[in-house]
């Protein structure tokens, strides 16, 4: 795919910023496991928290691809950062774009675009991760006129009570969209979205995850303890939470895809820049077949991931189904970025596993990419049944 003008002209403001404030800094970060705040606003007036989002809304007002294309750079500078960001944009803000009112849309997406807030995404439980009709997280909704400790004079309210496990932002985010169950009894659709500031009572950061990677973006488990929301943070109905949390997978996937490859390309830049420096036997590394067809392999991998990531997102833009293709489009960008990486480091040899050098801090980040918004075992289900 040949991106146009203004997607080349996005594509390189956001590389540049990337390569100047993300790259030179993930190494500390990932030490530190430092959240970025300062990074992230750079990045949010660059308008990179509400790509797709529209302008009258504090957007930029462009569509996936091009979310794709800035994610891909953002990855290529720090691979955590980039989930932070790609969450907010897919699902949080795609959710409230298709399914929030024009008052939620007003409180909730507009400072989300314009980078005044962080989202987080709260569907998957301890107990719950690919089957996500089996959550026990409970809204219960009570008013002024029920009496008892569940009470409320301040009119309609839901009451969240439950565990959400492996948030990204959970706390370092400013809003959650949580999906919690509403009618024990209706299954799938006794499933309900609601819109949660995690200023509120009760939104609880049970504990931050010490995880193998991506270490720039947090990782949290969420307790809700009588958790109270004003009746209007319900997204659309009673009973759609569970078509609206996979409504934005598909955009979400495709966003996962970005990521492994843009990660991925900062680790075989990283090797083939070695090679070319490395000498053996009297000549570069790159020169020796064994080193220099990997990195070709290597190469023509990124690149038939990327044009699967542009294809998913390309249908998506147009308004066609796209779920194999965002299916095809993740397995193969992130089980291609983990190969990648892994060459990357048999390139460096020792160098390759010491913290000296950037290509083991991007094979831990990257790894991830093959489990969250749908393991690759899930993804080859989806596409299995599109066969079919």
């Amino acid at each position: 795919m040949l991106l146009t003008p203004d997607q080349t002209m996005i594509r390189d403001a956001v590389r540049d910023f990337a390569q100047q404030e993300l790259w030179p800094n993930a190494a500390q970060w990932d030490k530190a496991h430092t959240f970025p705040h300062e990074v992230h606003q750079g990045l949010a007036a660059l308008g990179a928290y509400g790509i797709c989002v529209p302008e009258d809304l504090g957007g930029a007002g462009l569509d996936y691809t091009t979310l794709a294309i800035v994610l891909e750079e953002i990855a290529a500078g720090d691979g955590g950062t980039s989930t932070a960001i790609s969450v907010t944009n897919c699902p949080v803000n795609a959710i409230l774009m298709r399914y929030g009112n024009d008052a939620q849309k007003k409180q909730w997406l507009t400072p989300l675009a314009q980078g005044q807030m962080l989202g987080a995404f709260c569907l998957t439980e301890p107990h719950v991760g690919s089957d996500a009709s089996a959550l026990r997280t409970t809204a219960t909704r009570v008013s002024a006129s029920q009496e008892g400790p569940t009470a409320t004079k301040q009119g309609d309210e839901y009451v969240i009570n439950g565990v959400k496990q492996f948030i990204t932002s959970g706390k370092n985010g400013h809003v959650a969209i949580v999906i919690a169950v509403t009618d024990k009894g209706a299954g799938k659709k006794g499933m309900s979205a609601f819109i949660v500031p995690t200023s509120a009572p009760g939104y609880q950061v049970a504990r931050l995850e010490d995880k193998l990677g991506q270490h720039s973006s947090d990782t949290a488990q969420i307790n809700f303890d009588n958790c109270r929301i004003p009746a209007e943070n319900l997204i659309g109905s009673e009973g759609e939470g569970y078509k609206i949390a996979l409504s934005a997978l598909e955009g979400g996937r495709i966003g996962i895809a970005a990521q492994s490859i843009g990660m991925a390309r900062s680790a075989f830049q990283a090797a083939l820049h070695y090679s070319k420096e490395r000498v053996s036997f009297g000549t570069a590394i790159f020169n020796h077949q064994a080193v220099g067809f990997r990195l070709a392999d290597c190469a023509t991998q990124l690149e038939a991931a990327r044009q699967l990531m542009y294809h998913a997102a390309a249908l998506r833009d147009a308004g066609l189904p796209c779920l194999k293709e965002a299916a095809m489009a993740k397995l193969f960008a992130s089980e291609t970025a983990e190969q990648v990486c892994s060459v990357a480091i048999q390139t460096l040899g020792g160098y390759g596993v010491v913290s000296d050098f950037p290509v083991e801090r991007i094979y831990r980040d990257v790894r991830v990419c093959q489990i969250y918004e749908g393991t690759s075992d899930v993804q080859k289900i989806i596409i299995q049944r599109a066969l079919a």
